[in-house]
Parts: C-alpha cells; sequence; structure tokens
C-alpha cells in the first residue's frame, strides 16, 4: 500500500536549490499513459542493451538510496497520428519489478502537441502533477530519494520556478537500479508499447542543463555521476518492426551527461 504525505518541507529538503511552492497541496490526476520497467531486455555483455521501451542509462547495485538528473523538455514535431515520449530520473525497474520515478511527458495527439510533469510508483498508475505546467525547452531537476522506509519524489521545473513533491512505500522495492531515461509509455488496447513520438535529440545531465552534481546516483557502495559505476548499462530502444527508435550518445568525458536521438518510430 502507499502511505502519501505532501508538504513544502518534503521538497525543500529532498531540492534545497528548488524555488519554494505554496503550502497548499498540489494538483493532480491519474495519467493516461503508464511508464514502467524496462521491457524484452536484451544485454550483450559489453555494456550494451537494447529493449522496446527504455532508451538511456542504467547503474546497478544494491540499496540505492538516490537517484538524481537534469533534462530539456524536448518538442516534439507532430504530423498525424497519436505518439508518446517520456523522459525521467527513477530506481529500479531495470532488474526489478517495480520502479519509482518521475519525469516530463511530450506527446502527439494527431498534429497537436503536449507536454506535462508526472511521477509513477509502479505498479500503481502514472498521476500526472496539474500543478506544474511544462513546455519544451524547459529545465528540468529531479530526484528520487529512499530513506527510513520511504520513497520521496521531487520535480522542479527550473525555468517556471515550480517544483513539487511526494513520499511514499513501496511494497516490494529491490532498490537495484537507478536511470535515466527516454521511454515509449505503455498502454496500446492489447497492454503493448505505444508509438515513440519524435522528440529530436533529448539532452541530460549537467554538461548540458548547467545544474552541477546531474546525473547521480547513490547506492551501497558507491556515490557519483554515472560514470563513476562499476556496472552501466548504455540502452538503445529498438524493435523487430523499426529498428533503432531511440538511441543515447557516450557519456560526457566526467561521466554525468549524455544525449537521446529519436531514430524511428
Amino acid at each position: 500500500m502507499l502511505r502519501k504525505r505532501l508538504g513544502v518541507l518534503g521538497a525543500i529538503a529532498v531540492l534545497p536549490a528548488f524555488a519554494q511552492v505554496s503550502s497548499a497541496p498540489p494538483a493532480e490526476k491519474i495519467a493516461q499513459r503508464q511508464h514502467g520497467p524496462i521491457r524484452d531486455l536484451l544485454d550483450h555483455g559489453d555494456g550494451q542493451v537494447t529493449s522496446v521501451n527504455w532508451s538511456g542509462y542504467a547503474v546497478t547495485g544494491s540499496s540505492f538510496t538516490a537517484a538524481k538528473g537534469t533534462w530539456i523538455v524536448p518538442a516534439v514535431a507532430c504530423s498525424s497520428g497519436d505518439q508518446y515520449a517520456g523522459f525521467y530520473v527513477g530506481l529500479d525497474g531495470y532488474s526489478s519489478s517495480t520502479v519509482e520515478q518521475t519525469g516530463t511527458e511530450s506527446d502527439c495527439a494527431g498534429s497537436t502537441p503536449s507536454y506535462y510533469a508526472w511521477y509513477e510508483l509502479y505498479p500503481f498508475p502514472s498521476v500526472e502533477i496539474t500543478s506544474l505546467t511544462i513546455a519544451p525547452g524547459d529545465r528540468m531537476l529531479a530526484k528520487v530519494v529512499y530513506s527510513g522506509s520511504e520513497f520521496t519524489i521531487a520535480i522542479a521545473d527550473l525555468t517556471t520556478g515550480k517544483s513539487y513533491s511526494k513520499s511514499a512505500t513501496v511494497a516490494g522495492a529491490k532498490r537495484s537500479s537507478a536511470e535515466w531515461i527516454a521511454e515509449a509509455p505503455c498502454c496500446g488496447s492489447g497492454g503493448g508499447i505505444l508509438p515513440l513520438a519524435d522528440f529530436g535529440t533529448a539532452l541530460f545531465g549537467g554538461d548540458n542543463t548547467g545544474i552541477t552534481g546531474t546525473c547521480s546516483a547513490e547506492d551501497s557502495s558507491t556515490k557519483g555521476p554515472i560514470g563513476s559505476f562499476s556496472t552501466i548499462k548504455e540502452i538503445t530502444m529498438e524493435t523487430a518492426s523499426s529498428g533503432n527508435e531511440a538511441i543515447p550518445s557516450s557519456l560526457s568525458g566526467d561521466g554525468s551527461s549524455f544525449s537521446i536521438t529519436w531514430a524511428a518510430q
């Protein structure tokens, strides 16, 4: 079961650089789309991984207590048909059945783009954070922290100065991975992965956003940027029908930053 706790103090404690938010409870609603664990993972044994729904980076370890990330909200090119793309930082989901995550969505309803922030404590539904107004080009800062028995997710739009946080328990969480991901969300009528929106190139990490200390994580043995971990997974999204759909770049020299480029639907 989830035990929810709202409050400004949680947001300030987790993300001290965030602007202060109103004391009124932030608005939220169940999102139409769901995000979740990696699907159809194929590990090639050299640090390269393919999946049908994730692209980006994951690090594996034990007893993760934090993951922090920044990215710039990509603009989507919409023409026809409904298409979707999510961008997030999170814990779990690479080698476990829960995911504690928060991010933004860049979607197409036909030729009309839409953007919003969300969080998800999978397998519970994804929740749209309606108190944040998201636009392409916004700089996002997000963090997932585990302390005691709770996960706290916190996300801020540094362009608008608005932020949001929530704390909850998640039964069965392994805390075995941290990740920084572009995702094709779920679910179609048969429960399958939805078409990936053309988001161009998504930029992650301090070298791209100017926010130092991101993208980074902490587990029982390591604290630092992605590149400081001993087990790093570079994930390319691909399907049998379309081939490569989203391709991550190499990590920057300091191991903190990268981009993800849309390749096909």
